[in-house]
């Protein structure tokens, strides 16, 4: 499980030494781990804090005076909550261990050792997370249970459960179909008892074959008898199953009123998608779920590919929607073309296909995967009287006992659809749990190769958000995000590549093409009439050298434009641990007119101590202050506080992420000097909102 990215860590630090704290709290940003920290000072901010906003760890130095470490672990336990204490020493010896082991401490940290820290921060969070989880699927099957037992007895299909051939429930469809009144007269007795005796021989061996685990089969015709004696044709489908906590068979019994052959076509039709003459999803699922059970049983390996034809709305817009049931069959029968007859096939979505090959190694699913891919490619698709030039995107998986689960399959196979779609589309990428490095590598690769190209291609776009003075004149002020162009001019978001262009060194050359842009836009609007602020983004990567400042006064005078107009942003948790590189950097940035302000500010133990050593000019509150404020007294308190200590400094207070007209009314009131947000007005491609 990945912790750290999507999430945000809550954690209690107890510590007499908050430039140690903030040092641990940076250390764990610095790793990638979003935290959010509190530092109680005394026993009763402890008790609030555990009370009103439980964290996910509690990190005690043993040393701690503020709030000693047994009061922590008294009231932890008191708490009766699920949460780890991770405590905090110089040095290790036997008595210390023996000591946090007897109070039951989770693990112990060493304070110099960030990587330390920060490694057992992620195992403890991923172990609490799967307790976590563990807890949610166990209430959702009890309640799923009740739900299930709800809808068996309330089916017109009579249902039975069957545990070693003995019935152990019966829905009142069921009983009803053979003559008895309540469960009690069938409850033990034997499954056998209601088939026909020409039938009885064959129906043990049936009995046997899934008493051993083998597969059902989908359906199983056979002669029934009621409690009378009467007998009548009927058709069995079983699924295994468990009741109250027992694995067992549930069985549907249908009465077979119709001709054999023709129901058996009727399976069959139930079982197709209309549209495409493939199996349809349901059906493929059951498929899917025999190999995988296969794969974790017996150790065998099986390919899934999941199929998307690209750019599929584009190509549906020049047919016309009266077109999709001819373009999805068109596209079905090309794959259907490049598969041997022991594939499985299906229509698994709108426009998504699914194929199953059982026995396939890595190699065979790669040439499997890359055969379809090259269908697709390298001929037209015929669709009446049109001719479409058509690729598609893959995603497979090589399932194994290491990824012997259903939705961990499926969900491996749609993030490799999407990443082919991502780096534009006509590729496959496959997921082999036994090859997670080289796989990982190969994509890594495919996304610098395309940032690099987005750098030297001039492939960015920059997008323009709206600030909104809560008080006084109004003033042209805009952040600029960044997004990046795809090969066929979809917009790829941030978070897709900026992590993988931070580990391979690309950040300061984005940094680079944003400043520059944005100083030529300011160049621009002002011969247009226009004195427009722009607010960009910078990153620590650009704090450790002066080619970005030097590039800032060149762009400056090559462009004729105001540095005054150009705000770097610098994150708060950055500026921490690279104090002293961001006080020479602002200082020069002075130079030059240009102004250095703050964001996420607020998420520090003490961000005011922060600007008594760096003078930001404006800061920017941390977007979590903007979840959920008008029900979040403290967060309304923690904004007024921000607002007016940033007054008293002269620095001007920003608040981002605005989500409703509740928090407008907050922020105004709080004194915050500009408000942004999706709810005020959207970022946008180009700088045409009206400011009067």
């Amino acid at each position: 499980m990945q912790v750290g990215k999507d999430m945000v860590l809550r954690l209690l630090i107890v510590d007499d030494s908050v430039e140690a704290a903030e040092a641990i709290a940076s250390g764990l940003r610095n790793s990638g781990i979003a935290v959010r920290p509190n530092r109680p000072e005394t026993e009763s901010d402890f008790l609030a804090l555990l009370a009103n906003q439980p964290p996910d760890f509690v990190l005690i130095a043993r040393d701690a005076t503020s709030v000693p470490f047994a009061t922590v672990m008294q009231h932890v336990a008191a708490s009766g909550k699920d949460l780890p204490v991770l405590l905090l020493l110089d040095s290790i010896d036997d008595a210390s261990l023996l000591q946090a082991s007897s109070l039951g401490v989770r693990s112990v940290v060493l304070r110099d050792r960030i990587a330390q820290i920060e490694g057992t921060v992620r195992n403890e969070w991923a172990d609490l997370e799967a307790r976590r989880s563990l807890r949610r699927l166990e209430s959702q099957v009890r309640e799923t249970e009740r739900r299930c037992d709800a809808l068996i007895d309330s089916s017109r299909d009579p249902i039975a459960y069957v545990h070693e051939g003995m019935h152990i429930r019966a829905n009142s469809a069921y009983l009803e179909m053979f003559g008895f009144e309540s469960f009690e007269d069938i409850e033990g007795m034997s499954l056998l008892d209601l088939v026909a005796p020409q039938h009885v021989d064959e129906f043990k061996q049936l009995l046997k074959r899934l008493g051993k685990g083998e597969a059902p089969p989908p359906r199983h015709e056979i002669e029934a008898r009621t409690l009378e004696g009467n007998s009548f044709p009927a058709v069995m489908e079983f699924t295994a199953a468990s009741y109250e906590g027992e694995t067992c068979q549930q069985v549907i019994l249908r009465r077979q009123e119709l001709d054999p052959e023709l129901a058996r076509e009727v399976e069959e039709l139930r079982q197709r998608d209309q549209a495409t003459g493939l199996l349809n999803r349901a059906t493929f699922l059951r498929a899917l779920e025999d190999a995988v059970a296969d794969a974790g049983q017996n150790a065998s390996h099986h390919a899934l590919l999941l199929v998307e034809p690209d750019h599929y709305s584009r190509l549906l817009q020049e047919l016309g929607l009266d077109a999709a049931d001819e373009l999805i069959a068109a596209c079905a029968a090309r794959l259907r073309n490049a598969l041997g007859p022991d594939d499985v096939v299906a229509r698994f979505g709108e426009h998504q296909f699914a194929v199953l090959r059982r026995g396939s190694d890595y190699a065979a699913t790669s040439a499997l995967a890359e055969t379809v891919r090259a269908a697709f490619a390298d001929s037209v698709l015929d669709i009446d009287d049109r001719s479409l030039n058509a690729t598609a995107s893959i995603g497979g998986v090589q399932i194994g006992q290491k990824i012997a689960s259903v939705a961990a399959v499926l969900g491996k196979a749609s993030q490799g659809v999407q990443s082919a779609i991502g780096v534009g589309g006509n590729r496959v990428d496959i997921f082999d749990p036994g090859a997670v490095d080289r796989a990982e590598e190969e994509r890594v690769e495919a996304w610098v190769n395309r940032i690099r190209d987005a750098i030297d291609s001039d492939r960015f776009v920059p997008y323009y958000q709206p600030l909104m003075s809560l008080h006084g004149e109004p003033i042209e002020i805009y952040d600029v995000y960044l997004r990046m162009q795809g090969e066929h001019g979809e917009l790829v978001q941030p978070l897709t590549f900026l992590q993988i262009a931070e580990e391979h060194g690309l950040l300061w050359e984005i940094d680079r093409w944003m400043v520059g842009r944005a100083i030529a836009d300011i160049g621009e609007r002002l011969k247009a009439g226009h004195r427009t602020t722009l607010m960009v983004r910078i990153t620590e990567a650009s704090l450790q050298d002066d080619s970005l400042l030097q590039h800032i006064e060149e762009k400056l005078a090559t462009h004729g434009a105001d540095g005054s107009l150009l705000v770097l942003q610098l994150t708060e948790s950055k500026v921490s641990t690279h104090l002293k590189a961001a006080q020479a950097f602002q200082q020069r940035a002075s130079k030059a007119g240009v102004r250095v302000g703050l964001e996420q500010f607020g998420s520090g133990l003490n961000s005011f101590q922060l600007l008594s050593h760096f003078d930001a000019d404006l800061v920017k509150l941390d977007r979590a202050f903007m979840e959920d404020l008008g029900a979040n007294p403290e967060y309304q308190q923690k904004i007024r506080e921000i607002a007016t200590r940033a007054h008293e400094l002269g620095k001007q207070a920003i608040a981002e992420f605005v989500q409703d007209a509740a928090s407008m009314t907050i922020l105004f009131s709080a004194g915050i000097d500009y408000a942004q947000g999706h709810f005020l007005a959207q970022a946008g491609p180009s700088m045409d909102y009206d400011f009067s």
